[in-house]
């Protein structure tokens, strides 16, 4: 055993070396960034077409509608912004393409770490009245065998607990939360257009001192208010499963199967939502009969016995709906008057469920931030104030971002990390869940993997020659099919992290935004 460990020792030490690499070789484009985001600068301001009307104004105290702040989208994060902005006293209007419940097949999965934040906000009995459905953690199922991973609740009150549920219900409900407030217009309207203000002095025209961009991964003001790096490396095939018990209750239940996983999850205390992910921008053809054989032929034989007959009857049925996977890094403009939030700004792997966290933990930021200001009417203080938001929203939005994809990966090719329990398990999954948004645990919880595979590989008799090939598996790609665990945890994590900003991921103090004082009024 004491030989085991030493060689673990070994592994971690050329781990090491190469972080300490790829750390230097990404600060080194840190400087490039923040020049890049400066001279992206510019005035937001948009046009809207409402239900009541077309309205124009200069962004001055004298000349705007009377809000403060205006939101584009009431998904979400548009209607969790719209409240509780809106319970700070700010004059909002929150404008949305179709405010009739919506029909989506995500955003229905709620971690525990995203309720806290929803009960911080006072959102909580946004879950309440809609047939909600208590989530404890995930069970996990490949070749036959299978392992139960609870979230670590054992700290927190018996209310905390993650939550499944319809997606349209839970924003109807926030919707109508927000409503309430007489200082909080939800307007049915589409967003036309976005004008800049440029350096030769063109006229202005806005509604309010800051807009909100809330309107979801298919935006189109994404392109004007960040530099949007949209990967799309798999869709997403969804059905309903009526009637059927899950093998684990309280549990969502994760197929790691081939090609990729499996999720299946309560929605209600009737219905179980499958979720699978296909590789590629391209599904079979559901019109000509393709898909339903594919799930029939290919998928079922890995679903799990007990849930194998309704999966099968879900399909019969045909209410098979697709979505792509899209996945955007957060790499904004500084744009005078305007925000980015939600899946406009940031989306990450949806198998994991993290989204709405990210988004409420988001909203408590900006929160916090707005609540010293009394007036937002000088654009340029306001934005410089609020450069901070970017740098005190990455310990939870980095962390659930980085490990969603890279979870994606290394699950896929072993669930072995995650059966030996302890915190082999409970790590992960407590950085998963929101529970422990600490950017630091997630990287030292990768380099245990990586250090457990090494080590399967010099059992049961270590050499040099073993460790050699150890030494080379932490950067060889060539051996991803073979060693996949290893190349995974070096060859996945580093670009994410680099994707989110290694200063702002671990050196936040070194960031000058996060001491700058809220402006004068």
């Amino acid at each position: 055993m004491t030989m085991v460990f030493d060689n673990y020792i070994i592994g971690g030490t050329f781990l090491v070396s190469l972080f300490g690499s790829v750390l230097l070789f990404i600060l080194r484009d840190d400087s490039y960034r923040e020049k890049k985001i400066e001279k992206g600068s510019r005035k937001f301001e948009i046009q809207t077409d409402t239900v009541t009307g077309t309205e124009t104004g200069k962004c001055s105290p004298e000349n705007d509608s009377g809000d403060d702040i205006i939101i584009v989208g009431a998904g979400v994060a548009g209607a969790a912004l719209a409240h509780t902005l809106g319970k700070d006293g700010r004059r909002v209007r929150a404008i949305e393409r179709d405010l009739t419940e919506p029909d989506r097949i995500v955003g229905e999965l709620l971690q525990p770490g995203g309720y806290l934040k929803l009960a911080e906000l006072g959102l909580e009995d946004c879950v309440e009245e809609i047939d909600a459905q208590r989530v404890l953690g995930y069970a996990l199922f490949k070749d036959g065998r299978n392992t139960k991973l609870s979230y670590p609740l054992e700290k927190f009150h018996a209310d905390v607990a993650g939550g499944s549920f319809h997606n349209g219900r839970f924003i109807r409900r926030m919707r109508e939360k927000a409503a309430t407030l007489p200082n909080v217009r939800l307007e049915e309207g589409t967003v036309r257009g976005v004008q800049y203000k440029t350096k030769d002095g063109q006229e202005l025209r806005a509604y309010a001192p800051l807009t909100i961009v809330c309107d979801g991964c298919f935006s189109n003001l994404l392109h004007s208010l960040c530099n949007p790096k949209v990967d799309v490396p798999s869709c997403f095939v969804g059905l309903v499963l009526e009637n059927c018990k899950l093998p684990f209750p309280n549990h969502g239940h994760v197929i790691l199967a081939d090609p990729s996983p499996i999720l299946f999850y309560l929605i209600s205390s009737t219905e179980v939502h499958c979720l699978l992910d296909v590789p590629g921008k391209k599904v079979p053809s559901l019109a000509n009969g393709e898909m339903a054989n594919y799930l029939k032929t290919m998928v079922a034989p890995q679903v799990p016995p007990e849930l194998c007959e309704a999966f099968i009857a879900a399909v019969d049925k045909g209410n098979i709906r697709t979505m792509p996977n899209r996945s955007t890094p957060a790499d904004p403009h500084q744009t005078l008057g305007a925000l980015l939030m939600g899946d406009a700004f940031n989306m990450r792997q949806p198998l994991t469920g993290g989204g709405m966290t990210v988004a409420l933990s988001d909203i408590v930021v900006l929160r916090d931030l707005l609540r010293p200001l009394h007036d937002l009417h000088d654009a340029g203080a306001l934005a410089k104030y609020l450069e901070s938001f970017y740098t005190l929203r990455k310990p939870v939005a980095s962390t659930i971002n980085t490990l969603a994809g890279a979870l994606y990966k290394v699950f896929s090719a072993s669930p072995d990390q995650a059966s030996l329990g302890g915190d082999f398990s409970t790590g992960p999954v407590a950085l998963l869940s929101g529970l422990n948004p600490c950017p630091l645990s997630l990287v030292l919880h990768f380099f245990a993997v990586a250090i457990y595979g090494i080590g399967l590989l010099l059992l049961p008799f270590p050499s040099l020659g073993r460790m050699l090939i150890g030494a080379r598996l932490i950067s060889a790609y060539t051996m991803v099919q073979r060693f996949p665990l290893i190349c995974s945890a070096s060859g996945i994590i580093f670009p994410i992290i680099k994707a989110e900003g290694v200063r702002q991921m671990f050196f936040p103090a070194t960031v000058p935004a996060v001491y700058r004082a809220p402006p004068v009024d």
